[in-house]
């Protein structure tokens, strides 16, 4: 069987959110009644769900019906107090499955902010540096678990609250989203521990070399080798920095990419089970059903549904 081209859907790609469609009849705030963060609730149907992306980070939190959510190349389910921070460019959607007759008023209640207001403060507000950890995982999504209550009422806060009164409650709900530590990171492999500069300087340049030859034949050895490591030295700073032992991890990040090339192309499972790193099928299957619970069909075909 010859090999398909990789031919992308232009129906697939995620929708750019831009500043001027953002109005209030849609659920957002009016523009000038805000500060540095932007506050929106809507129900459904709403033009608002669909696949999309924007420049800023976004707290959303699901308050009716349940459905489908698919953040990157994640595709899970959801259902009341569904918390998620989404990372700039990072394209989402979720899709309610059990819609009443008429709609509902409110099923979402969402945050938007910014990243280079609280970057460039942290420079001179050395507090805020703590949080920059909590932005670096936002990059791949973020479910926060056993914490929703908490933060809805921080939400309210913010939404009833005005001038200084209300960046502190922002400031504290970043913060107690920071310090809870049982959370899910949805779209890819992630670094989960920053001990230093040095060291998150080091496993980045690993990861880094990962990254960019996941598609070539490499071994444990390999990067040892590489990166002038003893094996039994990076094999617990590998596990102690992503939460993975090598293998696992190398395994996520060649699924990952799987999971893009299942969704924005149109190329054969077996081609994408080589283009990717794995040297057969059977491997490739099995692993692809470990990490996403379902075989790489299915994954793309449920991946349609991300458009509403």
């Amino acid at each position: 069987m010859g090999q398909q081209a990789a031919r992308p859907f232009n129906n697939r790609t995620p929708e750019v959110e831009l500043e001027f469609q953002r109005n209030s009849d849609l659920g957002y705030e009016e523009g000038g009644t805000f500060g540095s963060v932007r506050c929106l609730e809507h129900g459904v149907p709403n033009s608002l769900v669909r696949w999309h992306y924007h420049e800023e980070y976004e707290l959303h939190l699901i308050v009716q019906t349940s459905g489908k959510v698919f953040v990157g190349d994640y595709i899970g389910g959801f259902e009341p107090g569904h918390l998620v921070l989404t990372g700039p460019r990072l394209p989402h959607n979720w899709i309610s499955t059990d819609v009443p007759e008429g709609g509902v008023p409110i099923r979402d209640r969402v945050l938007q902010f910014s990243d280079e207001p609280l970057r460039k403060s942290s420079e001179f507000i050395p507090e805020l540096s703590g949080l920059l950890p909590l932005l670096e995982r936002a990059s791949h999504g973020i479910e926060f678990i056993g914490i929703s209550e908490q933060i809805s009422e921080r939400m309210t806060c913010i939404k009833d609250g005005t001038g200084v009164a209300r960046f502190t409650e922002f400031l504290q709900l970043l913060h107690e989203l920071s310090q809870h530590d049982q959370y899910n990171l949805l779209s890819s492999a992630r670094l989960q521990s920053f001990d230093d500069d040095d060291s998150l300087n080091q496993i980045s340049e690993v990861v880094d070399y990962i990254t960019e030859n996941y598609g070539t034949p490499f071994s444990m050895a390999d990067i040892c080798e590489h990166f002038n490591m003893s094996s039994s030295h990076f094999s617990r700073y590998f596990q102690r920095a992503t939460g993975n032992t090598f293998t696992d991890f190398v395994n996520r990040m060649r699924i990952n990419r799987a999971c893009v090339l299942l969704m924005e192309t149109e190329q054969y499972v077996s081609t994408i089970c080589y283009s990717v790193g794995f040297n057969n099928i059977a491997n490739f299957n099995r692993r692809f059903m470990d990490i996403k619970g379902m075989t790489p069909s299915e994954f793309r075909r449920q991946g349609q549904a991300r458009f509403g």
